[in-house]
């Protein structure tokens, strides 16, 4: 009955964890969730105060332009100068619904039936599946943990071939945090160039860079790429927005331009008072980005250690964003808690911890990291109304007899030192 193109297209692993998580809320289920990837600080004051003006206006109870708001897009331009270092002009700018309409619409213009792009791998979920959506091939590389998760030229290289269209990169990225230096961003750039393939450049997580780390932008350190580069942002992470649906892309004209075609046919445009909270995040200080950043790196500390207490767990130190990413193989196959359940993959693994534990994990499959079976902890959370959560979390998780004493203070130095 339905399409071959969308059965060929699996659902959001975080998405559908979420789903599940708040349905057993729903049920009366008390159940404590570190899966969706969205930070759980309400929007600064500023941004909602420009957003309830907007309300009273009339003029903003209107269509805009496709591409968005004049103003914001200039103030977009702004920021991409500011920031990713080199110029944009704000013909070059369209603002989406959220950064995932800025990928779906980026492949739908840029990619041709069987024209393949390369994916590093683990990945944030939904790039394959924008791919397929546009009837091209995803190709994956992949760089474990004892590489940072940092992959080179030559994994690129390795799959290259004649219908080669683009390269997407992420980083910080999602879901590892890894951080790829400016040597490997610029070795890849100059890779891209010399073959004629695009760049997809993921900055949403730019400003969340911790231990000295810095996000690392391709157009200003290889500018001769500028051409074939396509740079995807937004307001969701950064000023904690996900829920306003304000992203963009970055594009030469052309590409610019035949993104606002098809939007056109979408959604046409994203609305108007979002539109105008995003135009203040973006024009406000970083100030409040700051204060999330040093709250995220506590958390991120906590997390980490605390999850490599747990015997059978390896945890990564992410350099960036606000994730965890943990090696689980050992727990596979063992019994774990009250009932002896035994988990043959990290999919697996997460659906017992969630269903016996009600502990919300995404497991690393979702991000297509089937040589480490892993799962994925967002750090950008605490759930609501209820202080000590992540503690609880915790308390749950010592339910597995494969988890240490020490397994106890899992997250909840979170609660305490975070807030």
């Amino acid at each position: 009955m339905l399409s071959d193109r969308i059965n060929q297209v699996g659902e959001s692993a975080t998405l559908a964890v979420d789903s599940k998580a708040k349905a057993m809320r729903a049920s009366g289920v008390d159940v404590i969730g570190f899966g969706a990837g969205e930070p759980n600080f309400p929007t600064a004051d500023y941004i909602v105060d420009a957003a309830a003006q907007a309300c009273r206006d009339p003029k903003n109870h209107r269509y805009t332009p496709t591409a968005g708001l004049p103003e914001l897009r200039e103030a977009i331009a702004w920021k991409t100068r500011r920031d990713s270092g080199f110029d944009v002009d704000q013909s070059q700018v369209v603002v989406t619904n959220g950064g995932k309409q800025a990928v779906y619409e980026t492949m739908q213009v840029l990619v041709n039936p069987g024209d393949e792009v390369i994916v590093p791998a683990p990945y944030w979920t939904s790039y394959p599946e924008a791919v397929k959506l546009a009837g091209g091939v995803p190709v994956e590389v992949f760089a474990g943990a004892e590489r940072g998760f940092e992959p080179g030229v030559a994994d690129f290289e390795a799959v290259r071939t004649q219908r080669t269209k683009a390269v997407v990169i992420n980083t910080p990225n999602n879901p590892t945090g890894a951080v790829w230096s400016d040597a490997t961003l610029t070795d890849i750039a100059r890779w891209a160039d010399d073959n004629h393939i695009w760049i997809i450049s993921d900055e949403i997580y730019e400003h969340l860079t911790y231990d000295g780390a810095g996000t690392g932008y391709v157009g200003a350190l290889v500018p001769q790429v500028r051409d074939r580069l396509i740079v995807l942002n937004g307001v969701a992470k950064t000023y904690a927005m996900t829920g306003w649906r304000v992203g963009w892309a970055v594009a030469p004209q052309p590409v610019a331009r035949a993104i606002t075609k098809l939007q056109g046919h979408l959604t046409s445009n994203v609305a108007d008072v979002s539109q105008q909270a995003a135009l203040a995040a973006v024009c406000g200080p970083l100030d409040v980005v700051a204060g999330m950043r040093e709250a995220f790196d506590r958390r991120r500390k906590a997390i980490v250690s605390d999850l490599n207490a747990v015997r059978g767990v390896t945890c990564p130190m992410p350099r960036g964003a606000f994730y965890a990413f943990a090696d689980i193989r050992p727990l596979l196959g063992a019994p774990l808690g009250l009932h002896g359940s035994v988990a043959d993959s990290s999919s697996h693994f997460a659906t017992l911890l969630l269903d016996e534990a009600h502990v919300a994990a995404v497991p690393g499959g979702g991000f297509r990291s089937a040589w480490i079976p892993a799962f994925f902890v967002c750090a950008g959370r605490r759930e609501p109304h209820r202080g000590d959560a992540p503690s609880q979390g915790v308390g749950r998780l010592s339910i597995v007899p494969w988890c240490s004493p020490s397994a106890h203070r899992v997250v909840r130095s979170v609660a305490h030192q975070a807030f």
